[in-house]
């Protein structure tokens, strides 16, 4: 696990609070350091991909055909339209079957340093296998029975061709990580802040701006800085005081460390306005709820309604722009007489 300067950040916040303010809507440049705007495109292991790769990694986001009941894709759950989730505490899987945990947004997912709450994948690519063969989710029994899928349509074998045109047997379920991984590092959402951040004074409101110096004071960059402010590290929820819902144990599912009790990976607050409910386990409803009680349990403060507000006014301007052509729904290749039926079995 990543260390947090947890303590050390506390202490500095709580030894500066009685210094003298700026005005409300002053930024001190230095503060603006801890942060970094977007990068255009998130780096593959193999460097930029294809257009042809992207192409099929779209295909396949958008098909339904490779879940068991074929009526479930990668964007049942992961809306591009409504930034990257479907706003429900958790997701309708397999049969209207439900998870544990809150299906986060995949916009900018490929910047953080792992993937998913309890970081249990390295990256895009390895996590896009997961939802695949979960039974909860889309519930494909193997990976033998998506291979047969895709290889009974023509267009789909030439499309793996394309993507790979060194490899002699190119469909394979690595493939389909691959390519879908190549798609979703492209879901990149620069925002207004990015452009304050480059230096454009009037891209953040005075409200923002204010909200900003609120959100720095009570010390929530602690956790959410760098580029996506957030998605680098892992951290306990409750660091002052222990969270009520224990029922998850977080990343200690994954090593079985105690040190990991309650463990998760900070989320990025990258359009945070528009991927509510929050938390891993999707029971927040509200932003301002989700600010108050961060506060609480990891900083050991009470912020009044004023600065919650004020937080949550700043926290808006994260809300990036999505990239309306590129996530486009694809045409998809048809079925063929040797395309596997849907099963609705358990």
């Amino acid at each position: 696990m990543r260390a947090s300067p947890v303590v050390v950040g506390f202490s500095l916040i709580l030894l500066g609070a009685g210094c003298q303010r700026k005005p409300a809507e002053t930024v001190e440049p230095a503060k603006l350091k801890l942060f970094q705007p977007l990068p255009a495109v998130a780096a593959g292991p193999a460097g930029p991909p294809s257009e042809e790769l992207v192409a099929l990694g779209r295909m396949l986001y958008y098909d339904p055909r490779l879940s068991k009941s074929q009526k479930i894709s990668c964007n049942s759950c992961h809306d591009l339209s409504r930034y990257g989730v479907d706003n429900e505490p958790t997701s309708d899987g397999h049969k209207g079957q439900k998870g544990d945990r809150n299906s986060p947004t995949v916009y900018n997912a490929a910047l953080q340093f792992a993937q998913f709450w309890d970081g249990r994948a390295a990256d895009v690519e390895e996590q896009a296998k997961g939802p695949v063969l979960n039974p909860l989710e889309m519930a494909m029994p193997s990976d033998k029975l998506v291979v047969a899928v895709l290889k009974s349509m023509p267009d789909y074998v030439e499309a793996f061709r394309r993507a790979f045109p060194n490899q002699k047997d190119p469909v394979t379920m690595d493939n389909v990580a691959r390519a879908i991984g190549a798609f979703e590092r492209r879901l990149i959402t620069p925002a207004r802040w990015d452009k304050f951040l480059a230096g454009d004074q009037q891209a953040l409101t005075r409200e923002e701006k204010a909200g900003l110096n609120v959100y720095l004071e009570a010390g929530c960059q602690v956790c959410h800085s760098g580029a996506l402010l957030g998605g680098d590290m892992f951290q306990k929820l409750g660091v002052m005081k222990p969270y009520p819902d224990q029922s998850d144990p977080g990343r200690f599912r994954v090593t079985k460390r105690e040190a990991d009790r309650m463990v998760f990976k900070v989320p990025s607050l990258r359009n945070v306005e528009k991927t509510a409910p929050y938390f891993h386990n999707g029971k927040v409803a509200t932003l301002e709820q989700a600010v108050a009680q961060m506060a609480d349990y990891q900083l050991g403060k009470t912020l009044s309604r004023k600065e919650t507000e004020a937080i949550v006014a700043f926290l808006k301007s994260l809300t990036g722009e999505i990239p309306a052509g590129y996530i486009q729904a694809p045409q998809l290749p048809k079925s063929t007489s040797r395309t596997p039926p849907p099963d609705l079995s358990d």
